[in-house]
């Protein structure tokens, strides 16, 4: 049996999130899955060692608008595929796979309101395993090797973000590690990438530079054993926080303009900190950067750590 799964999100997040369900499925019926996702997802790097993935199709610009619909459905329908689960309620998908000629298309229920992804996810995913689904998401990856010293403590730092209201102050994160290692050894890998170069250096120049390394020049897939072998991550809310609670790392997400709902709740391995006054509230526009607490992410990432 082929079986193609669809998940046309954009981001990082979104892909760790769904990896539950794509399980779940691929396990139910005892086959790996195709899975269409767009290249921002970085599907190529994360599930490269995915046992439930059998196939990344890149959803790209060729495969967008009117010729891309035809594109699309060609393309899917040379597969041959016998059965789609689509985690969206686009009409457009449903008619792709249509017109690529599948016969057995589940689909959440067309021109829905927008609602939590995690809950709509679940509620799709057990509706065709008909067993309770968990939320824990699980990166697998077969290089786990590491020549981490014992005598530290290795803490990611996700600095990055998809914009600047969603980035706590980069000289935030380097009196956070300043404190840190007060009390104990420290090495830091700043989770950033060439776009982020000028906080990378930011952190290089200051005084606990020479216990940093960046990953500015590592693929995805290059970052993960290090992430792995971490004992702790301090992230904004971004891609890299994701990766790592994936990965079975305790992580620290730091939720400013974001909906904490659906992204900072799906998992026992992450905790969140909000700006002040907030509780399970903050959303897109929330603007909070500003509002986030230093003493309570000390505090937080202490406890963390012993």
């Amino acid at each position: 049996m082929k079986i193609l799964i669809i998940q046309q999100r954009y981001g990082i997040g979104d892909l760790i999130i769904f990896l539950p369900y794509i399980h779940a499925i691929s396990k139910k019926f005892n086959t790996q899955i195709s899975l269409l996702v767009k290249e921002s997802s970085k599907a190529s790097d994360l599930l490269a060692d995915d046992e439930h993935v059998d196939e990344i199709i890149i959803l790209d610009e060729e495969k967008d608008g009117l010729s891309g619909f035809f594109k699309l459905s060609n393309e899917l329908k040379k597969r041959k595929f016998d059965k789609v689960f689509i985690f969206n309620s686009s009409l457009r998908y449903n008619l792709i796979t249509k017109f690529a000629g599948i016969k057995s298309i589940h689909q959440y229920p067309l021109f829905r309101s927008k609602d939590n992804i995690v809950h709509s996810a679940k509620i799709f995913t057990e509706s065709i395993t008909n067993g309770i689904v968990s939320t824990e998401s699980n990166l697998k990856i077969k290089n786990t090797s590491n020549n981490f010293d014992k005598n530290f403590k290795h803490i990611c730092l996700g600095v990055s973000a998809s914009g600047e209201t969603k980035r706590w102050d980069i000289h935030n994160y380097i009196k956070l590690c300043q404190e840190l290692t007060k009390n104990q050894k420290c090495k830091f890998y700043i989770a950033g990438g060439a776009n982020d170069i000028d906080l990378i250096n930011k952190f290089k120049n200051s005084d606990v530079g020479k216990n940093c390394e960046s990953f500015e020049k590592l693929s995805i897939k290059q970052t993960l054993p290090i992430i792995k072998n971490c004992n702790l991550a301090i992230c904004n809310d971004t891609g890299f926080a994701h990766i790592a609670c994936a990965l079975g790392v305790k992580t620290l997400t730091l939720f400013m303009d974001s909906p904490v709902m659906a992204y900072g709740k799906y998992s026992s391995r992450m905790v969140v900190i909000e700006p002040e006054g907030k509780k399970d509230s903050t959303v897109h526009d929330s603007l909070g950067k500003d509002s986030i607490s230093f003493s309570k992410v000390l505090s937080e990432a202490t406890q963390m750590l012993d």
